[in-house]
């Protein structure tokens, strides 16, 4: 299945200020999806970004809001983000049929996430240099979970080059040059 920018949106999960410092390799998580959600504001993606229960683990970390010109995270208490009537809404109501996600925890929320849409009929991209869990192995088991659920394994690299289709695409140069 190509995947191509017009049919998809975005949802980055939960990269909040008390989470962020214990996941496993966190510093290149952000990194990543700094770089993922700039290319995705390159190409037009819409993204959504969620924060569970703000007011006990905070704010999304500065280098993701920095990353996403029009930041407005949604609200949720649920694991998955379906189950947050605002989040959901917000995914049906773009009319794209495929749903990139990244984020943490890899095993709780990405995951459940991941199943919901999945039952919808989504087409779930999963980013897996752009998700984290506290435990490398909780990661692992999550990254062979979404491939049992059918959703797509890639990177961020891979996906921003796929989105961008040809080296003639008016976003390819800003592309390429945020990956090198």
């Amino acid at each position: 299945m190509r995947i191509v920018k017009d049919e998809t949106i975005a949802l980055f999960v939960d990269y909040q200020e008390k989470l962020m410092p214990v996941i496993y390799d966190k510093e290149a998580i952000i990194k990543n999806s700094a770089i993922l959600a700039r290319g995705l504001g390159e190409l037009g993606v819409p993204i959504l970004v969620s924060q569970q229960y703000t007011k006990g683990i905070g704010e999304t970390v500065p280098e993701i809001k920095e990353a996403i010109s029009d930041f407005t995270p949604l609200e949720k208490m649920s694991f998955s983000c379906y189950d947050s009537e605002n989040i959901k809404k917000a995914i049906d109501e773009s009319n794209c049929k495929n749903v990139v996600l990244c984020g943490t925890e890899a095993h709780v929320c990405v995951q459940q996430t991941l199943i919901d849409l999945r039952a919808e009929g989504y087409n779930v991209i999963l980013v897996v240099d752009c998700i984290g869990s506290r435990t490398e192995i909780n990661k692992d088991v999550a990254l062979k979970r979404a491939a049992y659920e059918g959703s797509i394994l890639t990177t961020y690299e891979a996906l921003l080059f796929e989105l961008t289709r040809h080296s003639g695409a008016p976003a390819f140069k800003a592309v390429s040059k945020l990956v090198k």
